[in-house]
């Protein structure tokens, strides 16, 4: 029998399901309840519980006699989704200077391992962009948590698979765009360690800005 710190079946198929949301090749399709019952060994109850937690989410669009189909990110949602991540990720960096604190050392650490992962390729796969973008949003969440506030944290977190698919998209671009993350997350660290706040808050708009017209221009 399961503990009682055990996830629950509707927990597990949750994750494995938010986790699939981030693959764009499942973006507008539908989801087969008894595939992923079966793939994380659970019935379809807590499948479709988990779904009914996903649609007031947004992520999917629950269609009667259909079933779930993944919800697609419009050009205008991307868009504010970056807005939304402008505002926050300044702010943070506000109150991180305002309390004297600085999160440039955790975020170079991060940037070493982004770097570890894109060095010297030449082709980008699926994995490895997920890969790369999860590690992309262990930067932007560090740099939101030094603000020390857990609500705007978890309000950060919440944005995950919009923003791994988000960012899925960018690195499909190609290694180019690889390289020009990681230096623009460098504009954003080297800015934090010379206690440049303007500077700070303009790198995360220049990363972010690039990012969105990569999205939607395609280059």
């Amino acid at each position: 029998m399961p503990s009682a710190t055990s996830p629950s079946g509707r927990d597990r198929a949750l994750e494995h399901l938010r986790a699939l949301l981030t693959d764009p090749q499942v973006e507008g399709g539908f989801i087969n309840e008894q595939d992923v019952a079966d793939e994380v060994g659970v019935s379809r109850t807590p499948v479709r519980e988990a779904l009914l937690i996903l649609a007031s989410e947004g992520l999917v669009d629950l269609e009667p006699r259909r079933g779930a189909r993944v919800a697609a990110l419009t050009p205008r949602e991307t868009a504010e989704l970056m807005e939304m991540r402008g505002l926050i990720e300044r702010f943070a960096v506000q109150r991180a200077f305002f309390q004297g604190v600085s999160p440039h050392e955790a975020l170079a650490e991060i940037m070493g391992r982004q770097q570890a992962v894109t060095e010297g390729l030449t082709r980008v796969t699926f994995e490895q962009a997920r890969a790369c973008i999860e590690l992309d949003r262990q930067f932007h969440q560090v740099l939101v948590d030094a603000a020390g506030n857990s609500f705007l944290s978890r309000s950060y977190a919440a944005l995950r698979e919009r923003q791994v698919r988000v960012g899925i998209a960018a690195l499909g671009i190609g290694p180019s765009r690889w390289d020009a993350v990681t230096h623009e997350h460098g504009a954003i660290v080297d800015a934090l360690r010379a206690g440049d706040q303007a500077a700070a808050e303009k790198a995360i708009d220049d990363h972010l800005s690039i990012t969105l017209r990569t999205i939607l221009t395609g280059s």
